[in-house]
């Protein structure tokens, strides 16, 4: 698997195209910026087959409603992340921001689940953050969304997030193998052995 990233929108949300076997894949959390993003698309020659989402902040599917329109494709997500998905355009205004609205019907993600697309991905439910927040797994990476990023976590002080959850989620991380990349939400690329020795919210 090939991983892309493009940090897009005002809040630099990392959107990432997973690309598999003879172009197969996914896009995962399309933040902003449709237009960069499909033509990153046919850049790399992905022919995407599904639009992942991490979690619904407004900042990871400000793109789902283009994207949809111009490729097709069918939307997943936890179903713990629905309200958030259904108030995304109304949440995005409260920060003054404008995002189309994403569609519906969504397809629904849980732990364990395997996902194909020629990528062979496994589900893993990382709540905290946000009360439906999951990451993509494949040996040797991790999609971590807003759970994990380099040096620092996601925020546990907005609604519908829960601390405790998303202490376990971070421990739930650690007992995956340390050489595996994370491709955070926001901010640069690191490794679980990195933020096990460096990370405050999870050395020692």
């Amino acid at each position: 698997m090939k991983v892309y990233g493009l940090s897009v929108g005002p809040l630099q949300e990392n959107t990432y195209l997973l690309v598999g076997e003879h172009g197969r894949g996914a896009i995962v959390d399309p933040g902003d910026e449709p237009e960069r993003i499909l033509a990153e698309v046919h850049r790399v020659g992905l022919r995407p087959e599904a639009i992942l989402l991490t979690h619904a902040h407004f900042d990871h599917v400000g793109a789902v409603a283009p994207l949809v329109e111009a490729l097709d494709l069918p939307v997943y997500l936890h179903p713990g992340d629905l309200t958030l998905y259904q108030n995304a355009a109304q949440s995005a205004a409260r920060w003054g921001l404008s995002i189309p609205q994403p569609p519906e019907p969504v397809l629904p993600l849980a732990e364990g689940q395997q996902l194909d697309f020629g990528l062979g991905l496994a589900v893993l439910f990382l709540p905290g953050h946000a009360p439906g927040h999951v990451g993509f797994y494949s040996p040797g990476h991790l999609v971590s969304g807003d759970v994990l990023f380099r040096g620092g976590i996601g925020r546990y002080d907005l609604p519908g997030s829960d601390p405790q959850a998303l202490f376990a989620s971070l421990q739930k991380l650690t007992r995956l193998p340390p050489q595996t990349v994370v491709y955070p939400g926001h901010g640069p690329l690191t490794t679980l052995t990195e933020e096990m020795a460096h990370n405050p919210y999870l050395a020692g």
